[in-house]
């Protein structure tokens, strides 16, 4: 199959990158040896090579495979009459399946990691024996495609196939020899299983094709082609072709194949068309295109070094952003918050990558990466294993670099930086000391995602949740899943939910899904229905999004139903439906402060509602004070609840604290519990473990009837008592607060913020809005004269945005080109060019 220059170009035009995969035929000796070379590759990638597995560094990775193939091979042998593995039930499972296959592939990765014993490593007889349960598996369980393909459609078209795959790579010359028949029965089948593609092959015009699930097919695909001989090359090519499109930015108003999952211009990555989800797809995302880049180097198929800066470029704006002392943030792992594994495991995946890549990047960009690897070893709080790495040469490379002197640890990113992912609805603002990370929703972004009984109660994790981590604490003990399974999911740190009992999915319908296929909307289990309504449902406003100047930051949302609620007329009649509480709210992001304002709060309905100021938990024995004033300056000690200006959260065992001051709040609730429950809670799937944890609550009652309510006060990380009684003096003034506009003021940085959420005109100080808009502008201050001024479109619909600055008329300096700066009576007129912006930030410095 010839790849035209042309066809790659217009694939990867949107991310600027050159054909990467050379056009037209080469020689069949040159063909030969670039599949030998890309087999070879393969199987250093996941069993290492004689040199990196003789490194002492690698010795407890080479005993964990050791370990899971003894394992394997004894399961094998207690097999009961009909089993393959004992206790393994196969037939009616797909993942049961699943894990048979996994199992066959960890005993062959044994065979040929060098290091091993040599009843392992070289073994004949154990290569025969995985073949023997190959050929055993396909005859009975998998071979008959009318009665595979029950279950989840994951397993038969990507997981499955990878293990199979890689099984058949590394056993190749076994295959040859033993069971010849094997591969072309497997390849055919594997063609056959995928099923949401067209023809055997990739399709990508399906949404099942795309993103993270697309770069593992193709991977597939790559290997199976290189096993396939000269026939093989065509397969190849095409699997490459399809894999380049993930390296594509998504440009959402010139959409290809109607996909808008992948990576965006601002760093967001999406998958499942709507879900923030960097921590979890994103982070298998990467894994697997640095992966293929390595089995690729050097084989002639493909120039992978063109594609390297664009990988960074995901590390750098994507990824390094949401990782804050080597953990994962809660606000980009879907429904794998519920999942035990920690954020700091999340980490160490894309450290590996990291690993990976610099080795495949030269000059700076290579020295950048080692020094981030470096930076996240630093400052981890959890020591990451490189014995859970997937390659033993990985562990060389990260031993390496840790032992290189010439390489300095260093952040991706400045320590002071605030981050406006408003392609996923994510805001992270992150400053020496802590970082705050929020989870915002829309039309266009899910609240939430929930499937297959994980993440089951996920009601209000998009509507202005928010995390706030602080340096040097084990994120385990305050975010994870034991913060999910401790803190209720109607009090998560920022949410305003109505008074109400809300039952899983589960429950509601005795599955982990809403089974109704004879319903004109055809709800089953992996329908369109299904996504829209109930795994991960949008919100129905338009307005969320907001401005970044410099390291500072401005965000805003309106809260919303989702997507169920609005359509409830179009709805099956036994289809439960939830109906949210109302909230305009607005975060100003600072470098001491984070201010949060909120209005036209209520439950709708005449319902009672709860506004979280914060919820925090600890270890149950954690040494935890609760100190604060009243309004009236007495002093105060929690629990309880009161007219508070402010409270101090301290957990002395950790040393950390949070301080919290009310600008304009109706009286606190304060709670500090012991809470235990149960994992499973979260997850059907995970083990019934009890945890134990302080939690903290911070709330605000609005009750049943009332009229809307507003608050404002802020988050204030690290703080002492002495910072917290001098904000009854400044620096933060209200402007507004009303469900049209809000805004503050920072005497201290010279700082005016504000969001504006309707149309019309809105003033505050000197400032004056033309409709929706997010603004901040900086005055004077350690920039001297100068005037800074950064204008988004959260609605993302308008063409341009108008402010006018009060006062004497000033000019432009520097700037965006879509700025545009004229004098007007009674100040500056700026007017930016927000056309197919998306929720970019468009900056002007000016001058008297």
């Amino acid at each position: 199959m010839e790849i035209t220059r042309r066809r790659l170009l217009s694939a990867l035009s949107a991310a600027g990158l050159m054909a990467v995969v050379p056009v037209g035929p080469v020689s069949a000796a040159a063909g030969a040896e670039g599949r030998a070379r890309l087999v070879a590759n393969t199987v250093a990638v996941f069993a290492g090579t004689a040199e990196s597995n003789a490194r002492p560094e690698t010795a407890a990775k080479l005993a964990a495979v050791e370990r899971t193939a003894r394992a394997g091979l004894k399961a094998m042998d207690d097999a009961r009459e009909g089993e393959l593995f004992a206790g393994l039930v196969l037939g009616t499972d797909e993942a049961n399946l699943n894990t048979a296959y996994r199992r066959l592939y960890e005993i062959a990765l044994a065979t040929r990691t060098p290091g091993l014993p040599a009843d392992l490593y070289g073994s004949t007889a154990v290569q025969n024996r995985v073949l023997d349960g190959l050929a055993r598996l396909h005859e009975r369980y998998y071979g008959d495609q009318s009665k595979g393909y029950y279950g989840n459609w994951f397993h038969w078209e990507i997981g499955i196939s990878q293990h199979i795959s890689k099984t058949l790579v590394l056993l190749a010359d076994a295959v040859s020899a033993h069971r010849p028949d094997l591969l072309p029965a497997y390849v055919a089948s594997m063609d056959a299983y995928l099923r949401n593609g067209t023809g055997g092959d990739v399709d990508l015009d399906s949404r099942f094709h795309t993103g993270a699930n697309l770069a593992d097919i193709t991977t597939n695909r790559i290997l199976q082609g290189a096993l396939l001989g000269e026939r093989g090359e065509a397969r190849i090519r095409k699997a490459l072709t399809d894999q380049l499109t993930v390296f594509a930015t998504i440009d959402p108003y010139h959409l290809n194949h109607q996909v808008t999952d992948g990576h965006y211009a601002d760093g967001s990555f999406i998958q499942h068309s709507s879900v923030a989800y960097t921590g979890s797809y994103g982070k298998g995302l990467l894994t697997r295109v640095v992966q293929t880049l390595k089995i690729l180097d050097g084989t002639g198929f493909a120039h992978g070094e063109e594609l390297v800066p664009t990988v960074y470029g995901w590390v750098r704006n994507g990824f390094a952003p949401l990782m804050f002392e080597g953990w994962m943030m809660e606000i980009v792992k879907g429904r794998a918050v519920s999942r035990p594994d920690s954020g700091y495991t999340d980490v160490a995946v894309v450290v590996e990558a990291v690993v990976d890549l610099s080795s495949l990047a030269a000059g700076a960009t290579a020295t950048a990466l080692k020094s981030y690897v470096k930076h996240v070893r630093a400052t981890s709080r959890a020591p990451l294993d490189p014995a859970r790495f997937v390659s033993p040469v990985s562990v060389v490379r990260y031993a390496d670099i840790l032992d290189d002197p010439a390489v300095p640890p260093a952040d991706l990113n400045p320590a002071a930086r605030s981050v406006a992912f408003n392609a996923m609805d994510r805001t992270v603002h992150r400053r020496p000391g802590y970082a705050f990370a929020l989870a915002r929703s829309s039309d266009r972004i899910s609240k939430y995602e929930y499937m297959s009984g994980e993440n089951l109660m996920p009601w209000f994790q998009g509507d202005g949740a928010h995390y706030l981590y602080l340096s040097g604490q084990d994120q385990s003990r305050a975010y994870g899943i034991d913060y999910y399974t401790t803190v209720s999911p109607y009090g998560l740190a920022g949410v305003t939910a109505p008074v109400e009992q809300r039952r899983t999915v589960p429950e509601l319908y005795g599955k982990p899904y809403y089974d109704n296929p004879g319903h004109p909307l055809a709800f089953t289990s992996s329908s369109e229905s299904q996504n829209k309504y109930v795994y991960f449902p949008r919100g129905t406003n338009r307005y969320s999004g907001g401005a970044v100047l410099g390291e500072y930051g401005a965000a805003g949302m309106v809260q919303s139903s989702d997507v169920a609620y609005h359509d409830r007329a179009l709805l099956p009649d036994d289809f439960v439906v939830y109906r949210a509480a109302t909230a305009t709210k607005s975060w100003f992001m600072f470098d001491d402060e984070i201010v949060v304002l909120a209005a036209d709060v209520g439950g709708a309905a005449g319902r009672a509602v709860t506004t979280t100021v914060d919820a925090r938990t600890a270890a149950a024995d954690d040494r935890i004070s609760l100190t604060g004033a009243l309004r009236d300056g007495r002093p105060w000690t929690g629990p309880g609840t009161a007219d508070l200006h402010w409270l101090r959260y301290a957990n002395t065992t950790e040393g950390t604290a949070v301080g919290y001051v009310f600008l304009d709040t109706p009286k606190v609730r304060v709670t500090l519990d012991q809470v235990t429950r149960s994992r499973r809670v979260v997850r059907t799937a995970n083990p019934d473990t009890q945890v134990t944890r302080s939690v903290l609550g911070v709330t605000v009652d609005g009750a049943a009837g009332a009229r809307p309510a507003r608050l404002a006060y802020a988050l204030v990380p690290n703080a002492g008592e002495a910072e917290l009684r001098a904000h009854r003096h400044g620096p933060i003034g209200i402007l507004a607060n009303s469900g049209r506009l809000q805004a503050v003021t920072h005497t201290g940085l010279g700082l005016t913020a504000a969001n504006a959420f309707t149309r019309g005109r809105h003033g505050a100080g000197d400032l004056l809005l033309h409709g929706p808009a997010s603004v901040l502008v900086q005055r004077g201050g350690r920039r001297g004269g100068a005037v800074r001024v950064a204008v988004s479109d959260p609605t993302m619909d308008r063409d341009t945005v108008t402010v006018l600055l009060r006062g004497r008329p000033l000019r432009r300096i520097a700037g965006d080109p879509q700025v545009r700066v004229d004098r007007a009576p009674g100040g500056t007129r700026i007017e930016v060019d927000t056309h197919h912006a998306y929720g970019r930030s468009f900056t002007v410095t000016l001058r008297e």
